[in-house]
């Protein structure tokens, strides 16, 4: 039999499928889950506690599809697979995946340390082949940033970003340059001011105003 805890995360995750983080109240919740009010705070500290373990959460289901993707010979080639594994997961649980990697308030989701580590183990592949043009940690940051970043563009924007064209140019474009194998592409500047932005957006360093959006949607889309 499930305990008061494993019903409150599983009756939170089944409301995050089509509401986000801040539609959803405790009440919702308590109600789902056939418990009492206080109970959330009983085992979660409040529902900011219970947000960031349904975050943890959200990060085993990620992860665990992480360690699924295939490993060839060919690092920098996993590297992309590992980036569009990443984007499918956003776009098939867009309100969890906000939640996991716009975090607010604390306590914040511990996971999202793993989830950089393997993607650093990944980086330390392509430099042992000597196919990594910066530091693995220069290149971790800028990897992750931009696929959360593009990820959340697409999901806040999809008029404009609905679809992984515009995931596998930034992903080309910023694999390109942490590898040292970028393409003269026109399309690769572009992506990667694209990318800079992505990035500003998760710290909130980066407002990207309607016309920027749609000027650098237009120039990936001709």
């Amino acid at each position: 039999m499930s305990t008061a805890r494993e019903r409150i995360l599983s009756a939170t995750h089944e409301l995050l499928r089509s509401q986000s983080a801040e539609e959803i109240s405790t009440r919702a919740i308590c109600a789902k889950a056939q418990v009492g009010a206080p109970e959330i705070s009983r085992q979660f500290g409040g529902k900011q506690g219970l947000l960031a373990a349904t975050a943890d959460e959200g990060f085993e289901r990620f992860l665990a599809g992480k360690r699924r993707n295939p490993r060839t010979a060919d690092p920098v080639a996993d590297l992309r697979t590992a980036w569009d594994s990443h984007t499918v997961f956003a776009l098939k649980n867009p309100h969890l995946y906000r939640l996991m990697f716009t975090p607010v308030g604390e306590p914040k989701p511990q996971a999202v340390k793993e989830a950089k580590a393997l993607l650093l183990a990944a980086l330390e592949r392509c430099a042992a082949v000597g196919r990594l043009r910066m530091t693995v940690e220069a290149a971790g940051q800028a990897v992750l940033a931009s696929n959360v970043g593009v990820c959340l563009m697409i999901l806040t924007f999809p008029d404009l970003f609905g679809d992984e064209q515009v995931s596998h140019v930034v992903r080309d474009a910023v694999i390109g340059q942490v590898t040292g194998e970028a393409e003269e592409d026109c399309r690769l500047g572009q992506a990667a001011v694209l990318a800079r932005a992505l990035a500003g957006t998760l710290t909130g360093t980066v407002t990207v105003e309607d016309e920027v959006v749609a000027a650098v949607a237009r120039s990936l889309g001709g």
